[in-house]
C-alpha cells in the first residue's frame, strides 16, 4: 500500500529540521496526526506567521519583526561594543549571562568551505560597514569554538583589524569543540568576563 503524497511530504519536511533523521520525522507525523492535531494546526499557524512577519534587524542581522530590534534600539546598551555571535541562540546565550551590555551581530552561519559557505554567503561586507560606522570601539568576537568557529573568528579578525578596530575574543572558559548555545550561563559569562585581544 502506498504512503499517502500528504503524510509522505510531512515527513519529508520535518526532516529539514536539525538531528531529525526518517525515523523521528514519521514518529513525529504519526504523533501529531493522530495525538495532536491541535498541536500541528498550532505548529503550521506559527510557522505561517513566523515566516510573514519576521525578518532580519537592519543593524545585528537577528530576527524581528521591526525595521530595527529593540535591542539595537536601547539606550540602555553600550554601541561602543559589539559582540558577534554565529547564531540567534548564542545570543540568547550570552543574555542570559548578564554579563555583557552591548550590541549584537549575528552572523547567521560560519565560514564552512565544504558546504559552500564563504564570507559572502555570510554578508562580511554587512559587519565590517556595522563595526566601521565610528562608534563601535570594540569587536567581541564570540563565535563557537569549533574549527568552523574559529576561522571565523580568525577571518573576521584580520578583515578588522585591517581597518584599525579593536578585537578581542571570548576566552577558553567553554570546552573546546563546544557550541555556546548548549554552555550553562556561568561557563559562557566567565568567557566572556576573560576575553583578550585577538
Amino acid at each position: 500500500m502506498a504512503i499517502p503524497s500528504a503524510l509522505d511530504e510531512l515527513v519529508a519536511a520535518l526532516r529539514c529540521l536539525p538531528g531529525v533523521g526518517p525515523k523521528s520525522a514519521q514518529r513525529m507525523t504519526y504523533h501529531l496526526l493522530q495525538h495532536d492535531p491541535r498541536g500541528a494546526e498550532r505548529l503550521a499557524r506559527a510557522l505561517d506567521q513566523a515566516l510573514g512577519s519576521l525578518r532580519h534587524c537592519n543593524r545585528c542581522n537577528n530576527f524581528t519583526e521591526a525595521e530595527i530590534c529593540e535591542r539595537c534600539l536601547s539606550p540602555k546598551r553600550d554601541p561602543a561594543q559589539l559582540c558577534v555571535v554565529e547564531m540567534p541562540a548564542d545570543l540568547n546565550t550570552m543574555e542570559q549571562t548578564h554579563a555583557y551590555s552591548g550590541l549584537y551581530y549575528v552572523l547567521m552561519g560560519r565560514l564552512s568551505p565544504l558546504d559552500g559557505i564563504g564570507p559572502r554567503e555570510l554578508a562580511f561586507d554587512r559587519l565590517l560597514a556595522r563595526a566601521s560606522d565610528g562608534v563601535v570601539k570594540e569587536v567581541i568576537l564570540a563565535t563557537n569554538l569549533t574549527h568552523e568557529g574559529e576561522a571565523t573568528a580568525h577571518y573576521l579578525s584580520e578583515m578588522l583589524h585591517a581597518r584599525g578596530i579593536k578585537v578581542s575574543r571570548i576566552a577558553r572558559g567553554l570546552p573546546l569543540g563546544s557550541e555556546i548555545e548548549y554552555a550553562d550561563a556561568a561557563s559562557v559569562a566567565q568567557a566572556f568576563l576573560e576575553r583578550r585581544d585577538y
